[in-house]
């Protein structure tokens, strides 16, 4: 293990995307409002974390690996919190500032240990901006092992067919966490990521496993990716490359809350692979730090210590 943290350490990821800041609310329900059937909670703490590719930023600094965070913000509070808390889990970044755009926030309420209530407060950022940030990401790329492109449909990625093919054309590895139906933007992408219902989305409802997996051979050729793995929940993960689809079973825990936990897959597959091992190994790695953030409250991060004992 010591040498694997060892080739982590020397390992430069660089992300771009969609960043966001989350927010939580917790409290505690005792009573049902008198002016509509719904919980009347009493917050008494409050925290904020980095989220979107920020999360995933942070899940790949906590493996040991150095990273460049590329995205785009507004000029406002939730911006000059997001920085700080990047700053304090030694994220590098490169936040280019769009005077029309609201940082993305989403503010999550929860009681009894429940998620009750998410809002979120987004808009689109602007062409001047997204055209300033390709700029950086083909800066970045000499400098960087692995590119993870984290595409959370807020609109920092806009050019993110021109990103794949310079990050190929670079000879970099590229890895995609999709959203959307559209996946013919991310042809040509090393791996692409979807969890079950984004996959579903994509290429209809399967009737069986053997169904499953002539689906995903099928897309995985179409878009011309050298792997397509499916994040699955409690079914596990499925990696699909030529000739081969393997299924890692999930870690056997309680789940407390899923959610960040595609960040952390595509944040250690992304550390793993950059730090020289083979894709199924590295899925296997992964697979286990998603066991260990969904037992976690929120955006979480899977540690070493936790990952490796």
């Amino acid at each position: 293990m010591n040498e694997l943290r060892a080739r982590l350490a020397g390992t430069r990821v660089l992300v771009a995307g969609d960043v966001m800041l989350d927010r939580y609310w917790f409290g505690e329900v005792s009573r049902i409002s008198p002016e509509a059937p719904v919980p009347v909670v009493r917050v008494t703490r409050m925290e904020e974390r980095p989220g979107g590719a920020a999360n995933v930023a942070r899940n790949a600094v906590a493996l040991g690996a150095t990273v460049h965070l590329l995205s785009v913000v507004g000029r406002d509070d939730a911006a000059r919190l997001l920085v700080r808390l990047l700053q304090e889990e030694n994220v590098a970044y490169q936040l280019t500032c769009d005077e029309s755009l609201d940082t993305t926030v989403k503010l999550r309420v929860i009681g009894r240990q429940q998620q009750l209530l998410r809002i979120d407060f987004e808009n689109a950022p602007g062409p001047t901006a997204l055209q300033a940030k390709f700029a950086d990401f083909q800066e970045r790329l000499p400098h960087c092992d692995v590119v993870i492109l984290s595409d959370y449909a807020k609109g920092a990625l806009v050019h993110v067919q021109r990103m794949i093919h310079a990050a190929r054309a670079a000879g970099r590895t590229v890895l995609v966490d999709p959203k959307g139906e559209d996946y013919e933007k991310y042809r040509g992408a090393s791996v692409l990521t979807p969890n079950r219902g984004e996959f579903r989305e994509v290429v209809g409802t399967w009737k069986d496993e053997e169904d499953f997996a002539r689906r995903g051979h099928a897309l995985r050729e179409r878009l011309e990716l050298d792997a397509l793995l499916v994040t699955r929940s409690e079914e596990g993960v499925s990696l699909f490359v030529p000739g081969e689809v393997m299924h890692v079973k999930a870690e056997a825990r309680e789940v407390y809350d899923v959610s960040g936990a595609g960040d952390t897959v595509i944040a250690t597959l992304a550390a793993m692979l950059g730090a020289g091992l083979e894709i199924r190994d590295a899925v296997r790695w992964a697979n286990k730090a998603a066991g260990i953030v969904v037992g976690k409250l929120g955006t979480a991060v899977a540690m070493p210590d936790e990952l490796f004992d």
